[in-house]
């Protein structure tokens, strides 16, 4: 498997972006989202569970709780429990990230 493609299914598709998982672990989820340009998640948290972002392609911002910073290509997010995250494309092309958390909660 490449990291370009998870396999897996489509589990949102809307006119902001699409989302992936890969649930073949036993333990954790391999998701996948291609954000549009101009377009934001809907913004999140999960009390008692943590994730990993690792931006692939594009460029954008990100909002951890009251924090805002930029994030592009290669960079790696940890998202401690509990913290309220939230992605924004601000850049011309698509955003593809992949996120790992723990396939014992739903999204």
């Amino acid at each position: 498997m490449d990291t370009y493609n998870i396999e897996g299914k489509i589990v949102k598709e809307d006119d902001r972006y699409i989302v992936k998982d890969n649930t073949s672990l036993n333990h954790l989820v391999i998701s996948t989202t291609t954000l549009h340009p101009d377009k934001s998640t809907s913004g999140h948290k999960h009390e008692g569970q943590e994730e990993v972002y690792i931006f692939m392609k594009g460029s954008g911002r990100m909002e951890l709780d009251d924090k805002v910073f930029d994030v592009k290509e290669g960079d790696l997010i940890l998202i401690e429990d509990g913290v309220f995250h939230r992605v924004h494309n601000t850049g011309t092309v698509d955003l593809y990230m992949v996120c790992v958390f723990d396939g014992g909660r739903n999204h």
